[in-house]
């Protein structure tokens, strides 16, 4: 019945979903096997992409030619750059979802790429040979043949959900859990473990009072995600509102501590340490009288709202009455109440860089399987796994990314290298090189890359290419025009910035701060004469001229810093390298080195324990 594929994707979520995209789109032969053809890249938590490091995750996914960032584009409601009070390697994008279009949108874009089908099932075990994948098994009891595998089941694996005393299996609200592929696994010698997340209520946004809480619209002037022309700015927008608990609605919930699974030793997985429950900001976070909640809605036509910041295992009926004494509620309806989730995971030191298996070939997990939490850490690892699937399988070189060029490489090589013991999630403090790590420079860090394998297209490369132009000739005119400073005087007292007396060029004012190219060009016709065309120049290249004026001192510096880091990320140590002999390690440094099987001397260097001196003797030794 089944044709042997190229690569079968288990788990049509985030991760999933990137992972057929991408191979298919390079060419490979792709089944997508879910659960439910209707809940495919469904939003199980809350309505919305990106947000501090994750946006600028969705724009290298987009940036590389995947399709999160511009399909968060189709069906956004709403639309904000964060911290954009800040530095620019703190911008942020993020973007609320209608969460009922968002997975239409994924589910038509996927029946239109060539080279993915699609079969509504369980998996409940792999085919394994001499430590080689073959296929997958289907709770119907179908054998279905395959070169490569990725597994995306995010929470489904052995999943449990808990709702005060009441507990009973599951991948999400309504979905049955997934068996056997843990177990399969543990038989290989995979080490296995348990990690929870939770939801918060949804309710009925007609019986909400919206004036008694705070208005949050989106930017007067939206940007989007994809640097694809194909999507364009919101001209419309949903506002979100922020509220907050008070001592009355933390005294209810802590009446309900008793049955929280939480606190009764029913949950033993390690939780998101940023993403907390509400029931452990109480606990951890007595002293505080309130909390935030953001009452955010699912879509452009629906009645239902989120209630962002209340994520609980708390029995529903404690939920409900703590809920209705938090301002703008006190005539709420639930739609249904927040739960904890339990599932499987496995630690992510088991895998390479490509996300390929150490110990089955061409097995690949992504997603929460390796124990991160959100849409973007799980979509960005289905890209990679999706791309390296295809690559084995046509014998080509694999697809890497490093910290120094991305989050996608951040995010990687904490998990190969670091391992997590609680849910993982990206934050831009994890980053060493944010200032070159920006959202608005990720199509120039990285399309060259998604064009160099065959993902991002022609068209991308040559926007990209017509964009480093066109700034690079801003920026070299800003360096050989002098300014009129009798008429920017009025612009820098406006702007409480010293007035200039004599000529001077204009990058050097555009380096000041709270100075606006922009306002410049505006009010400059002697510079504005020698551009071709001041239409002409996009937002993008605007910003992108006044950022590296703005920051080029820290920018040059920070690439001098990965320079040298790089060139540790070359120094390659030989994959049959048996630390045990090396007899000046610590039995804990070989043991740390034995069981990650570092790539470059670069990695080693970052695994935990791992000291300097160690370091010095595996260069002596592959030097040797």
């Amino acid at each position: 019945m089944h044709p042997t594929y190229d690569l079968i994707v288990v788990g049509g979520g985030h991760a999933g979903c990137e992972a057929a995209a991408a191979a298919a789109n390079l060419g490979s032969s792709v089944l997508l096997v879910t659960m439910n053809m209707e809940t495919i890249a469904q939003m199980s938590c809350n309505p919305a992409m990106g947000g501090i490091a994750k946006g600028q995750i969705i724009r290298e996914i987009d940036a590389l030619g995947g399709y999160s960032g511009i399909i968060t584009d189709q069906t956004a409601i709403q639309f904000k750059l964060l911290n954009k009070s800040k530095g620019p390697a703190m911008w942020s994008p993020r973007a609320q979802s209608d969460r009922k279009r968002f997975a239409e949108a994924w589910r038509m874009a996927l029946e239109n790429t060539p080279n993915v089908d699609f079969w509504q099932d369980t998996v409940t075990d792999l085919l394994i040979v001499n430590g080689k994948i073959e296929g997958v098994v289907t709770g119907m009891g179908i054998q279905i043949k395959s070169h490569s595998v990725v597994v995306t089941a995010g929470t489904f694996l052995n999943g449990t959900i808990h709702l005060g005393e009441k507990q009973f299996g599951g991948g999400r609200a309504g979905e049955k859990a997934s068996t056997g592929i843990t177990e399969r696994l543990i038989k290989e010698g995979f080490e296995a473990g348990r990690m929870k997340t939770g939801t918060p209520p949804r309710v009925d946004g007609r019986s909400l009072d919206y004036s008694k809480m705070e208005e949050q619209p989106g930017d007067k002037n939206p940007g989007k995600f994809s640097f694809s022309p194909s999507t364009k700015p919101l001209e419309k927008q949903r506002s979100c509102h922020i509220t907050y608990t008070n001592p009355a609605v933390h005294d209810v919930l802590r009446e309900g501590f008793e049955k929280s699974p939480l606190f009764n030793g029913r949950i033993v997985g390690s939780g998101p340490r940023y993403c907390p429950s509400i029931e452990d900001k109480l606990d951890r976070f007595a002293e505080r009288t309130r909390h935030q909640i953001f009452v955010e809605p699912e879509g452009w036509d629906t009645c239902e709202v989120y209630v962002n910041g209340f994520s609980s295992s708390l029995p529903e009926d404690v939920q409900f009455n703590a809920m209705k004494l938090i301002p703008g509620f006190e005539n709420a309806k639930m739609f249904r109440p927040g739960y904890a989730i339990e599932y499987d995971y496995f630690p992510p030191t088991q895998l390479t860089y490509s996300l390929e298996t150490k110990l089955v070939e061409n097995l690949y997990f992504a997603g929460q399987i390796n124990g991160t939490t959100g849409y973007e850490e799980a979509a960005c690892q289905g890209l990679v796994a999706g791309i390296n699937s295809h690559h084995k399988k046509y014998g080509k070189e694999e697809f890497i990314l490093t910290r120094a060029e991305s989050y996608i490489g951040v995010l990687i090589d904490d998990l190969i290298t670091k391992g997590t013991e609680e849910p993982y999630r990206m934050f831009t403090s994890r980053a060493e090189y944010r200032l070159l790590l920006r959202q608005d420079n990720a199509d120039i860090r990285l399309t060259p890359r998604g064009h160099s394998i065959g993902l991002a297209s022609d068209e991308r490369m040559k926007r990209v290419e017509e964009k480093l132009k066109e700034t690079n000739n801003l920026i070299q005119l800003l360096k050989d025009t002098s300014v009129d400073f009798e008429a920017l005087n009025p612009i820098l007292e406006n702007k409480k910035s010293a007035k200039i007396s004599q000529k001077m060029k204009f990058d050097k004012i555009v380096s000041r701060p709270n100075i606006s190219l922009k306002e410049i060009l505006v009010t400059s016709p002697a510079l504005v004469s020698k551009v071709e065309s001041l239409d002409s120049l996009t937002e993008e290249v605007l910003e992108q001229a006044e950022v590296q004026i703005k920051y080029n001192g820290y920018i040059s510096k920070e690439q001098n810093v990965a320079d040298k880091i790089i060139r540790l990320e070359g120094t390659k140590i030989p994959n049959d390298m048996d630390y045990s002999k090396l007899s000046s390690l610590s039995n804990e440094s070989k043991e740390k080195l034995n069981t990650i099987k570092p790539k470059t001397i670069g990695q080693a260097s970052r695994i935990s324990g791992i000291k300097p001196t160690d370091i010095n003797i595996l260069l002596i030794s592959i030097n040797s």
